[in-house]
């Protein structure tokens, strides 16, 4: 109570300070070519850019300072009725002046400099699953979201009225949608959700101006098309499942995009899937205006855990074998670290980054190789890490300036079994039942994969995503409610808030008016904290 107090006559004081501030250029667009490059009074995507990176160059919080930022104002959102979901588990995106958060069938527009609400946007639902939502895109003067019975919507970003919306998958047959949309170039890239349903995941661009279908990529392919020879029938396949439900990253030189695929059907019990079950649980290389593969990698081969290989491919440039690249890296939620040629796919470095014990080596592609005795079981056996994985949805960050990798990393051990032991098991066809687990954060040298510095959080728990800074700083939450600084370079903890709920996404940063901006979303509120 005493927090909160607090956070409200903090609150007051503050409004009144930035009440005389200009007014946000409501409705104003922004051009897709700016995204390779934002402007410091932007964070325009899911990941702040094109690469996943989720770093700003914004420097006037700064590992000398951090310690006196204080809060500048609290968003909470409204009550959205009896049983609806009010947590805001998407980035907030920033363009113009304009802060504009969602959750499901939900879109707000608010000044970014008081918080005040502009406009508010109510799909009306016709069902699926209201789990919440990651976001949205914007192109030119339009804003793009999915909603959970399946629609791409399309708004104008002056007023929040509707242009146009378009069906992208398929309710009827359990699909939902929530992933935060990318523009790149003349497409609406889309993904879509449904962690156990049975059905083929895909990944799709649409038309700005319409939301008509460009083209259509399946995770899992169709009989006689690359990769269908790891899978042992056409039914396997057509119920093979792999999700896309977090956003791809795009290189524009390249022209490619990436996207991390989801766990394989069944999920447990893989009895009718054997083989590789590609492309599930891989890291793909799409070209962008056609959709057709340049690539892939596949971190869990055969996967029989839920270890969706869906976190944020990060793009960066690097030195491996004395030779610059551009390189990908993803922490991966089976516990590995692999960092790629992203043009070519060519595999650098795999390795550990959590303890595991399913892995009896590595393939010729640096692939790991799963330990059959690790595969579920009906008496049971034990594997690290747990179903949650060694990191889960939580954004990572890479700094250039620290040439660092940060994950909120899980080290666990979980208990698998088998309940379904028939040749035609659905669904998960077996459960885990945790035993312990340890919350971490961790830095990665990306040459390596070895861990730089880390940080044990005291209890195990969800975390939030990750942001970092050219002030040098390192911002995410803790399994304990907790909003925190922390020296990039060395893990050293600088500054800490208690929020009263556990950080729910990545924090962002952007620059108004000579101050700069670190915003964070906890539960139902948004926090914006400011140097005073």
């Amino acid at each position: 109570m005493k927090f909160f107090t607090t956070l409200l006559l903090t609150l007051f004081a503050l409004t009144s300070l930035h009440a005389t501030a200009q007014e946000g250029k409501v409705g104003a667009g922004l051009d897709p070519a700016s995204i390779v490059h934002p402007a410091p009074d932007s964070w325009p995507t899911y990941n702040g850019d094109y690469s996943g990176r989720r770093f700003s160059t914004l420097t006037q919080i700064n590992d000398k300072n951090v310690k006196s930022l204080s809060l500048a104002w609290l968003y909470q959102m409204p009550n959205l009725g009896e049983g609806m979901v009010r947590r805001l588990a998407g980035t907030p995106i920033v363009v113009n002046g304009v802060i504009y958060i969602t959750t499901a069938d939900h879109v707000w527009a608010l000044d970014a400099r008081t918080a005040k609400e502009l406009w508010h946007f109510m799909w009306t639902t016709k069902g699926g699953i209201h789990l919440g939502n990651r976001g949205a895109a914007i192109s030119g003067n339009t804003l793009y979201f999915e909603t959970p019975d399946c629609n791409l919507v399309a708004l104008n970003i002056a007023d929040g009225t509707k242009r146009w919306s378009q069906s992208i998958c398929d309710l009827d047959q359990m699909y939902y949608a929530s992933v935060a949309p990318v523009v790149v170039k003349n497409h609406v890239i889309t993904g879509v959700s449904g962690d156990d349903l049975d059905r083929p995941g895909y990944l799709e661009a649409h038309d700005p101006e319409t939301g008509a279908l460009q083209w259509h990529w399946s995770v899992v392919p169709k009989p006689g098309e690359p990769g269908s020879e790891t899978w042992p029938s056409a039914d396997a396949m057509a119920h093979g499942g792999g999700m896309t439900w977090i956003p791809p990253t795009y290189d524009p030189e390249l022209n490619l995009l990436y996207i991390g695929t989801g766990n394989p059907q069944p999920v447990l019990n893989a009895s009718s899937r054997a083989g590789a079950n590609l492309f599930t649980e891989s890291i793909v290389a799409l070209h962008a205006d056609t959709g057709k593969m340049a690539w892939y990698f596949q971190p869990s081969p055969h996967d029989t855990h839920d270890w969706d290989a869906i976190q944020t491919p990060v793009l960066f440039d690097g030195v491996m074998d004395g030779k610059h690249h551009k390189l990908l890296a993803q922490a991966s939620r089976n516990g590995w670290f692999f960092v790629l040629d992203r043009e070519t796919g060519k595999n650098f470095v795999s390795t550990e980054f959590v303890k595991t014990n399913w892995v009896k080596g590595l393939d010729a592609k640096g692939q790991p190789i799963p330990d059959t005795a690790k595969e579920p079981q009906i008496p049971g056996v034990l594997v690290a890490p747990d179903a949650s994985g060694g990191v889960n949805w939580e954004p990572p960050s890479f700094s250039p300036a620290t040439g660092l990798f940060y994950v909120n990393a899980t080290h666990s051990y979980s208990m698998f079994y088998i309940y379904d032991d028939t040749n035609r098991p659905e669904g998960w066809g077996g459960q885990q039942n945790g035993h312990w687990s340890e919350a971490i954060l961790e830095a990665l040298d990306y040459r390596t994969g070895k861990i730089k510095w880390s940080h044990t959080w005291e209890t195990p728990g969800s975390k939030g995503g990750l942001l970092s800074t050219a002030g040098n700083l390192l911002f995410t939450g803790d399994p304990n409610n907790n909003f925190i600084a922390m020296d990039a370079t060395t893990g050293k903890s600088l500054w800490h808030v208690n929020l009263g709920t556990g950080v729910s996404n990545g924090a962002i940063t952007y620059m108004l008016d000579g101050h700069q901006y670190v915003l964070v979303g906890a539960g139902d509120k948004l926090f914006a904290f400011v140097m005073n």
